[in-house]
């Protein structure tokens, strides 16, 4: 498509004429640009219009895991069927030509309508001070399709027990709904084995996890330690502890003013003392996409192992661990449509064999006496107690959902959104966007001229808009802008056009106010 303008957006003249071409039963409008059309009349199942896409080169292909039942023990009639939806061919409509007569039900994701998509998720009807709710806030916490709901409810009503020792029926069902899980998981991001993934409470927990279990013991004074200026606190205070108690040194890779990061200045880090790298794939205060594809080679090429926080990405692109070369992959569960409290940490099989136990106890132990204790062997090792076995049964719930539509038609739709919000929030006077970089996720971050943060976020609350505002623990970032913080709309794929419009008009209610 030919545009006229920064963002890629189409002309009036285009939009009229692509509307034509997409709808010629409903003739030429005579104004240039259609009025109204009927609900649904957005083609589905046909290749989509696109605005210019982000480079996705980096995460390589998706894999999409196969549709099925769940397989573990159950009493007659008491099997899991999870919520699926079809896969099929991309069918995101050109916001920018559609949206003058714009509703969920015109847009489809993956084969499913927006519209669809959006009933799976219970929350999404809520209203808030009476008005309906606008989620805007996806990057501190996205919200539960049914699927995993019910999934939650079930394990909790039929498979309730402990996992691995029991000699019982529950316990069977219970460790099939836990190991099913892992392979889920495994599988979405691309790993080799089930075995490489270790079951934790969510990005942090993971990212201590590889600090202190493996880099920490390479670690002596005047090491160096490899971060980003894009980094979340949670993967930068845990490399500052073990740096603190060994002598290890922290450097940060800058970003220019767009907020992508400088390779060659990146590159430059590099040196006989360096040991570990730890970098966002996708920064939680911009919406940076990092080209970790190109980091991971430099760090590699030096000798040095890599961490990718994928807490930020999992849930908006196709992310593929092997194909990336990632020694460490760390996120969320919370953040991709799952329960809170659970979430994944990938390692390498070499990797997760020299690392050290992280905490003891229960599970992770082969034999105990009092003078030795022979450990499990990973993922076992790691996981001391009991784990969160109903969330993590959550977890491959909202994977298999994720997996239906497909991830590069999720990662498709949220780009048009993206587009547009940058397009319209670009149009109100005094707002100034963050993280402008070509490659950038689903973050609109901005401060508007003579406005506080909560003055904005009160405000924008008041219409039943959900984002947050402050420094969405990403001070460093936020500092190299000369800021404190911002105001933090985020976006996921059930997110509608008109959502983004309620939310421009709310802004500008407030700038003529």
């Amino acid at each position: 498509m030919i545009t006229n303008n920064s963002y890629g957006l189409p002309s009036a003249e285009q939009i009229a004429a692509l509307a034509q071409a997409c709808f010629p039963e409903f003739g030429a409008p005579a104004s240039g640009v259609p009025t109204a059309v009927p609900p649904g009349a957005v083609p589905v199942g046909e290749a989509p219009v696109l605005l210019p896409y982000i480079d996705i080169a980096s995460v390589a292909l998706p894999y999409a895991a196969p549709a099925k039942e769940y397989t573990g023990a159950a009493a007659s009639g008491a099997a899991y069927k999870p919520h699926l939806v079809p896969t099929g061919v991309p069918a995101v409509s050109n916001i920018a030509a559609a949206h003058s007569y714009s509703s969920a039900q015109n847009y489809a994701v993956g084969g499913k309508s927006l519209a669809a998509i959006r009933a799976d998720f219970p929350i999404l009807s809520e209203k808030v001070g009476g008005r309906d709710l606008v989620w805007l806030d996806n990057a501190a916490t996205t919200q539960k399709p049914q699927a995993v709901i019910d999934r939650l409810n079930f394990f909790y009503a039929h498979e309730n027990s402990n996992v691995h020792r029991g000699a019982h029926e529950l316990a069977e069902r219970s460790t099939n709904a836990y190991e099913d899980a892992r392979g889920k998981v495994a599988r979405f991001i691309g790993a080799p084995s089930a075995d490489n993934i270790v079951f934790v409470r969510g990005t942090t927990e993971g990212i201590n996890l590889a600090a202190q279990a493996y880099v920490k013991q390479f670690l002596k004074p005047g090491d160096e330690i490899i971060l980003t200026m894009l980094e979340h606190h949670a993967n930068i205070v845990p490399w500052q502890i073990i740096a603190e108690e060994t002598g290890a040194v922290i450097r940060a890779a800058p970003i220019d003013q767009t907020g992508q990061i400088i390779l060659g200045e990146y590159e430059r880090l590099f040196n006989s003392r360096t040991r570990f790298v730890a970098a966002a794939q996708v920064s939680n205060a911009l919406g940076t996409i990092a080209p970790v594809a190109e980091m991971i080679q430099i760090a590699h090429a030096h000798g040095i192992r890599f961490l990718i926080d994928g807490a930020q990405s999992v849930s908006h692109m196709p992310v593929n661990v092997a194909a990336l070369d990632a020694d460490f992959f760390v996120f969320s569960g919370h953040k991709i449509f799952a329960p809170t409290g659970i979430g994944a940490l990938y390692g390498k099989a070499d990797v997760l064999e020299k690392a050290k136990v992280y905490q003891g106890g229960g599970n992770m132990i082969s034999d105990v006496t009092f003078e030795k204790t022979v450990y499990q062997k990973a993922p076992e090792k790691f996981e001391a107690g009991t784990g969160n076995i109903a969330d993590a049964a959550g977890l491959g719930a909202a994977l298999d959902y994720l997996s239906a539509i497909g991830m590069t038609n999720i990662a498709a739709w949220e780009h048009e959104l993206l587009q547009y919000g940058i397009a319209e929030l670009g149009k109100i006077p005094g707002l100034r966007l963050l993280g402008t970089a070509p490659a950038k996720a689903s973050v609109l971050s901005f401060v508007l001229e003579g406005y506080g943060l909560e003055e904005v976020g009160k405000h924008l609350s008041s219409k039943g808009i959900a984002v947050r505002a402050g420094h969405h623990c990403a001070q460093p970032v936020h500092r190299f802008f000369g800021l404190e913080g911002s105001v933090r709309p985020s976006l996921a794929f059930y997110n509608t056009p008109e959502e983004i419009d309620k939310l421009t008009a709310a802004l500008r209610e407030l700038v003529r106010r």
